[in-house]
């Protein structure tokens, strides 16, 4: 294992080690413009004023590289929405050299040697341990339909992590879960606890590369990102449902946060679900093999075959994502990419009444998205109350914004016309509050964006 005195020594020949790109020192530092970025990071030093003129010629630059279409689209629509949050968040869409990211550790994986490297380097945690009541035992807790067959030309990672797409049926009267709790003491070492490292700078580790049969250590993403799983609430011996699970980072933090008795991981798109397989397997130990099953159905049926089987479903919709649609890179591609845009809130309401009808009454669906949209976000929310009268929304306000304002900028709602100041604490809409949260890039917190509602079904 790398030490820390290895660390810094490895810090003073970053240069040469760059040109050899070996694996000798992998936890030198990289910057993170995107996941797979892989320049040396730059300390933040006092600008002098030549280096100031080049940062902004360098900005210049960049925003010249983002799609114009895509950029006219977000400014007539962001700043009619947003108004003053727009301006900001504008500007931080545009320098990707600006974006944070944070470090998710895997409590499966020794990462002890990695926590004490992010807190000598000034980061921070910003997600408490999840309280964690006794853990279940690694059990059979599905009986499988008769007719189930296993579909073919599956990825081979699939093979730990179970193909179903039949009827569920929970037996959660087996006496095999009472019984081998005690022999499952590999578990149990492994309380719940959900971590997230973040740093004022955007800094970060190089991303871990995937081997057959080893965990990663830790999960590189948006740290706004986590706030839907923490507003799902997640505990031991649940049936949970993530309905747009690929890549998979939320079903992992999911994992981070409790031992669910089933945690169905649903991705139909082929590709999307081999990559979703193959992180399950980076991060989950092969004694969770029964508790994690991967889904091919089209999210819109799953409220159909799936009736009241759990109780909680994650929707972290396909959304337009304002990060990478900025930097659309062909005119054919911004043209689709603006048709469907259009097109993406009736799909997105679509997935949200399946959540509602496959989890069970009294359970909770949280809707989430990676963009600033309204049409998408706020309007979704009211489309689906108008239309399941069973559906509740509940006001994370005090449970999410309060307690996170000072690291994440929130909206306070979408703006009406002629309504142009935008604070996080002044005079607030109770009802947008109940239709859900928006956290906004914003200079220093460039988390986001990202849509979050969480919606009760009435018993």
């Amino acid at each position: 294992m790398f030490s820390i005195r290895q660390f810094y020594n490895s810090r003073r020949s970053i240069r040469s080690k760059i040109r050899n790109k070996t694996q000798r020192y992998p936890w030198c530092w990289w910057s993170c413009y995107c996941h797979s970025g892989s320049d040396v990071v730059i300390h933040p030093h006092k600008q002098t004023e030549s280096t100031a003129k080049k940062q902004l010629n360098k900005r210049a630059k960049r925003e010249r590289s983002s799609c114009q279409a895509v950029l006219e689209q977000f400014d007539q629509q962001y700043s009619q929405e947003l108004g003053e949050l727009w301006t900001s968040a504008r500007a931080v869409l545009l320098d990707p050299q600006s974006w944070q990211y944070g470090i998710m550790l895997n409590r499966f994986a020794a990462v002890t040697d990695i926590t004490q490297i992010l807190q000598s380097q000034g980061f921070s945690k910003i997600l408490l341990q999840t309280d964690a009541s006794s853990l279940l035992c690694d059990a059979p807790l599905l009986k499988q339909h008769p007719s189930k067959q296993p579909e073919e030309n599956v990825s081979p990672l699939l093979s730990n992590y179970p193909l179903d797409n039949s009827h569920l049926q929970l037996d959660r009267n087996s006496d095999t879960v009472k019984q081998c709790l005690q022999s499952e003491s590999s578990l149990s070492q492994h309380s719940p606890s959900l971590q997230c490292y973040i740093h004022p700078y955007p800094l970060r580790f190089p991303s871990q590369a995937h081997r057959p049969g080893h965990l990663k250590q830790y999960y590189l993403l948006n740290a706004a990102s986590l706030l839907p799983v923490l507003a799902l609430q997640v505990k031991d011996g649940e049936n949970i449902l993530d309905l747009c699970s690929a890549p998979g980072g939320k079903a992992i933090a999911i994992m981070q946060s409790c031992t669910p008795a089933l945690l169905c991981c649903n991705e139909p798109d082929p590709h999307r679900r081999d990559w979703l397989a193959k992180t399950l397997e980076s991060f989950l130990p092969h004694s969770l093999k029964s508790r994690v099953i991967v889904s091919a159905l089209d999210g819109r049926c799953f409220g159909q075959s799936e009736a009241s089987t759990y109780d909680k479903v994650l929707v972290d919709a396909p959304c337009s994502n304002d990060r990478s649609w900025l930097y659309s890179t062909s005119g054919q591609q911004v043209e689709q990419r603006l048709r469907e845009r259009a097109r993406l809130p009736a799909l997105q309401a679509q997935l949200l009444k399946s959540a509602l009808s496959a989890v069970r009454p009294g359970g909770v669906v949280v809707y989430s998205t990676c963009t600033l949209s309204s049409s998408e976000n706020y309007t979704v929310i009211e489309t689906v109350l108008k239309d399941c009268p069973e559906a509740e929304p509940e006001d994370l306000w005090e449970e999410i914004v309060v307690p996170f304002s000072k690291y994440f900028t929130f909206s306070r709602g979408p703006c009406s016309h002629g309504q142009t100041a935008h604070t996080q604490f002044d005079t607030v809409s109770s009802y947008h509050h109940r239709l859900g949260i928006l956290v906004v890039p914003h200079p220093g917190k460039t988390w986001g964006p990202m849509f979050l509602s969480r919606i009760r079904r009435r018993i």
